[in-house]
């Protein structure tokens, strides 16, 4: 089969489109043939080899780490799943990923695909999903009246945090920029700020929760955008502790593990169409290299797909 590998840390020139063997399965396994695959800024910083005393590879490894496509080999211990089912995943980031004809998962890491969904929209929404369901509903605990402000709410996080959120009641504030303010409302988004026009608190009321994915200093700047008691989620920088202690709120930090059961969630509001993942470019697994420069920009709006067969 196919299969997009690195051999060694470095630029996209690392990433080798190889002839290997199919993967094989242990008994709690099913294995999925590859219909699409998506972009996550997690696979080029792997690439790149900023994570590699996190998750210590042996290389090579295959990247990509969601997956929509069809069952075609199941484990001796699976029973949920049958030949000929159309499912999606985020698996264990630690195993061979989806830049590939074929991946083997963990079964209870998959869930039947929605019919609502294609499999390159199916693709787009695991890990980006899992990781707004986790920040906003798990962590932040966000309720029906609540105010959350979503950072860069026209990335692959970001869009569909919105929606996620609309869907639990709250009021939505997003940020983006100026040509991505559209998109913002038509997400859902109750106020739409333009961050590049003026300072933040001079846009922004106080909040309840915050969804911070881009860090540094606009994670600096969210500190003032909170209520008493609020709290600030973020998956980019750790937050100080200190820091939120002195402002009179609540921090944490996600990094997600594989979820089937957040996949069944998102799967519900899809069936409801109260959630859509945006695509914005698609490309072929020959054009890898292209998809991880597109990512890298960090401008796309929505997600970046890979069509695999």
């Amino acid at each position: 089969m196919r299969a997009v590998r690195i051999h060694q840390y470095g630029g996209t020139d690392t990433l080798q489109l190889e002839q290997i063997d199919t993967p094989k399965i242990n008994a709690d396994d099913i294995l999925i043939k590859v219909k699409a695959a998506a972009i996550n800024p997690v696979d080029w910083k792997i690439r790149e080899g900023y994570l590699q005393e996190f998750i210590p590879y042996l290389l090579p490894v295959t990247l990509g780490w969601d997956v929509a496509g069809i069952v075609t080999a199941v484990g001796a211990q699976v029973t949920e799943f049958k030949v000929g089912d159309e499912v999606f995943s985020r698996p264990d980031i630690s195993r061979d990923g989806s830049y590939a004809d074929y991946i083997s998962v963990k079964a209870d890491e998959a869930v039947l695909k929605s019919a609502k969904l294609d499999f390159a929209q199916a693709a787009a929404l695991p890990l980006a999903g899992i990781t707004a369901w986790q920040c906003l509903v798990d962590v932040g605990q966000l309720s029906a009246g609540q105010r959350v402000l979503i950072h860069a709410g026209a990335g692959g996080v970001g869009h569909l945090a919105i929606q996620i959120a609309k869907a639990q009641g709250a009021t939505v504030i997003a940020t983006a920029s100026t040509a991505n303010q559209d998109l913002l409302t038509q997400l859902g988004a109750d106020q739409a700020v333009d961050y590049t026009k003026a300072p933040l608190n001079e846009q922004i009321e106080p909040v309840d929760l915050i969804l911070d994915t881009m860090g540094g200093k606009v994670q600096e700047q969210s500190w003032a955008l909170l209520k008493k008691g609020g709290m600030l989620v973020s998956v980019a920088d750790q937050p100080s502790e200190e820091v939120a202690k002195a402002h009179g709120v609540k921090a944490a930090f996600v990094f997600i593990e594989p979820s089937s059961r957040i996949l069944r969630e998102l799967n519900t509001l899809v069936e409801a169409n109260q959630l859509t993942p945006l695509i914005e470019h698609r490309f072929p697994l020959e054009q890898i290299a292209e998809a991880h420069l597109q990512s890298q920009t960090g401008r796309t709006r929505g997600k970046i797909v890979i069509e695999v067969s």
